[in-house]
């Protein structure tokens, strides 16, 4: 019996449910990506809202941050002037205490005449006092930049310590190398280490006459800037020693390693002990107690190093701490921020164009 020839066919039912289901999914696919392109005029319209109401918050905050500054403008104008009557009537009230004191004692009207003037300048030289004009000590910077909010600048005994290691020259490693070979003059003329001298020159001119203060620079030691005085506190009233101090750091070249346990040592020789303490580095110590004379140092062993230094600091002694950048120097911003926890000081990195 012949059998029945198959007729084959290319539409097989199998063949039809799989064009359906994919062409399905296209049309599925396509209403779904029409229907997200489509914007909601709603969320355009409050998109745009807010984006003016950024702008304007933007034009008025530059308009007052303007009007601030001409503020500070007039009130460092207005101090100035003030510091200026200050010291003219202190000349007064001086004059007057020499023509008291050679007056004829019998001359009781004219006697009572110069100690009523003497009463009225020196209410006046109190009022001028409150407003800014008793500092011993004047800086010039840019507007108002007492901006350092945390740090207290009270004290009876205040010790200032400047980091005057090579890496003081500059901010990357490859530039404190090119400036460490070159001249003097150059080094002194570094950014960094001119915004150093600022930051010292500001601390000292905002020490209160009646405080005591010392002023270190440290490397692998620490030493007075004024030459004969180390372990001895100056006197902030007298604008002789305020001068010496500053010139004297002024005439310090940076160079050498630091050693921040070697400092602490030095600063144990003071007596009596600081009761504030300003410090200002750019990073951990590349030496211990006892000094390398060669190798490189990893930044482990530097926080080694720190940590050692930091387990011979006491908690009585606040600790400010104003951390200058260094490149790679990854550790130091935590170690100095628990620096200044635990001896309950403050720590900030003050922006370049500070003070």
């Amino acid at each position: 019996m012949a059998k029945t020839r198959r007729i084959q066919s290319t539409f097989s039912l199998s063949f039809l449910d799989i064009m359906s289901c994919g062409l399905g999914a296209t049309i599925l696919l396509f209403l779904i990506v029409r229907h997200n392109i489509d914007p909601d005029p709603t969320v355009s319209i409050n998109l745009r809202s807010e984006t003016t109401l950024l702008q304007e918050e933007i034009r008025l905050g530059e308009e007052n941050l303007v009007r601030i500054r001409n503020t500070i403008s007039d009130v460092d104008e207005q101090m100035a002037e003030a510091q200026g009557l200050a010291r003219r009537i202190q000349a007064e009230i001086e004059d007057l205490q020499r023509e008291i004191e050679q007056l004829d004692p019998n001359s009781v009207e004219t006697l009572a005449e110069l100690e009523r003037r003497l009463a009225e300048l020196e209410s006046q030289k109190a009022v001028l006092q409150q407003a800014g004009g008793d500092r011993v000590r004047q800086f010039v910077g840019e507007g108002q930049r007492q901006y350092l909010t945390g740090i207290k600048m009270s004290g009876n005994r205040t010790l200032i310590l400047i980091d005057s290691s090579a890496s003081m020259l500059d901010t990357t490693i490859i530039n404190v190398v090119r400036r460490r070979n070159q001249s003097d003059e150059i080094k002194m003329q570094s950014p960094k280490w001119q915004q150093t001298l600022s930051i010292a020159d500001w601390i000292i001119t905002n020490l209160e006459p009646e405080t005591r203060f010392q002023l270190y620079d440290f490397n692998v030691s620490a030493q007075s800037t004024v030459d004969g005085t180390t372990g001895t506190w100056l006197d902030a009233s007298s604008q002789a020693q305020l001068n010496g101090a500053v010139e004297g750091l002024k005439s310090t070249i940076p160079a050498g390693g630091t050693s921040l346990i070697n400092m602490l040592s030095t600063i144990a020789s003071l007596n009596p002990q600081p009761d504030n303490i300003f410090l200002v580095t750019d990073g951990l110590p590349t030496q211990g107690r006892v000094l390398q004379t060669g190798g490189s140092v990893s930044g482990r062993e530097r926080l080694q190093y720190f940590n050692e230094a930091l387990d011979e600091v006491g908690s009585g002694i606040p600790i400010n701490v104003l951390l200058l950048p260094m490149e790679g120097d990854y550790y130091a911003a935590s170690a100095f921020w628990s620096m200044a926890v635990k001896t309950r000081g403050a720590f900030l990195t003050p922006s370049e164009d500070w003070p």
